[in-house]
């Protein structure tokens, strides 16, 4: 029986240290700040900046939030980001996706300055990643790390498998792996024999969006299984992309869903905005410090 990761665990520790930093920040005159855009009345978007908001007031980063109708204009929309680019009181910004279909998401996204871009969508945050020379990371698979790191798994040496490759998840994740020093393998929906190069993982991280999708046959004993999805079932049940109960009897560690690695995306946003009010105040260098990352 596979040990459970608490994501809500490691958040709310790794919240603990955020507090502490921007009590510090405070101290000094500067409060990290974050604004959130949200362009139409997508309801799932409107419930994720309502948690992000409500974690801003938890820790005491300020927050702005700006709702634009589905019928916003591109170049309305840019002249926000532009305005929030020279606020100097907004160190972070985040256009909450999916974008209305006449706005151009890349766009949007590459209009964003590098350094408030807490996401780390932004092309040129993406290449700093590629090098490992970063200030930011992607929340979720920045919170992924984090929950192995506080569990004490290393992928240091260990194959591990990614199935999915979205600029947002797969990968980052990827790439984040490939730095702790594993071997990693991506696998997607033109991959040929899934199962086959799944059941290889040490850690094996599933990201596809697919409930239930990993089944205990694609899963080695003993494995470590990170489950990113956030999927309803027909009863309409919470689950994710592994199919828990089963892979639950063969892995070693496992993240549940709900409680696992969502809790931590949030938080690790949280964690990037205060990295960019140091970046931006002169209080920190552009490269994040990565002893912190070390197992």
């Amino acid at each position: 029986m596979a040990v459970l990761l608490d994501g809500k665990q490691v958040s709310a520790a790794t919240r603990e240290g955020i507090r502490t930093e921007v009590e510090v920040l405070a101290g000094e005159g500067i409060v990290p700040g974050l604004a959130v855009v949200l362009v139409g009345d997508d309801v799932g978007s409107q419930v994720y900046v309502r948690n992000k908001k409500r974690a801003c007031d938890e820790l005491g980063i300020r927050s702005w939030q700006y709702t634009l109708p589905e019928t916003t204009g591109q170049a309305e929309l840019l002249a926000l980001i532009d305005r929030l680019n020279r606020d100097p009181q907004v160190h972070g910004i985040l256009v909450q996706s999916p974008l209305p279909a006449h706005i151009d998401e890349a766009l949007v996204t590459n209009f964003i300055r590098p350094e408030k871009d807490v996401d780390a969508f932004h092309p040129f945050n993406v290449g700093r990643i590629v090098l490992g020379d970063y200030a930011y990371l992607p929340c979720t698979p920045a919170g992924i790390m984090e929950i192995l790191r506080s569990y004490r798994i290393d992928p240091a040496g260990k194959h591990c498998v990614v199935v999915g490759r979205s600029h947002i998840v797969g990968r980052p994740m990827s790439m984040l792996l490939l730095h702790a020093n594993a071997t990693v393998t991506i696998c997607h929906s033109h991959t040929r024999d899934l199962g086959a190069i799944t059941r290889q993982a040490e850690i094996l991280v599933a990201a596809v969006g697919r409930e239930r999708f990993i089944t205990a046959d694609m899963v080695r004993d003993g494995a470590v299984v990170i489950d990113v999805g956030m999927n309803r079932d027909a009863s309409g049940k919470l689950c994710g992309d592994v199919d828990f109960d089963a892979v639950r009897e063969k892995a070693s560690y496992i993240t549940p869903v709900p409680g696992g690695v969502g809790p931590m995306t949030i938080t690790m946003l949280m964690k990037n905005t205060v990295t960019a009010a140091k970046i931006l105040s002169g209080k920190q260098a552009e490269t994040l410090d990565t002893s912190s990352m070390r197992w």
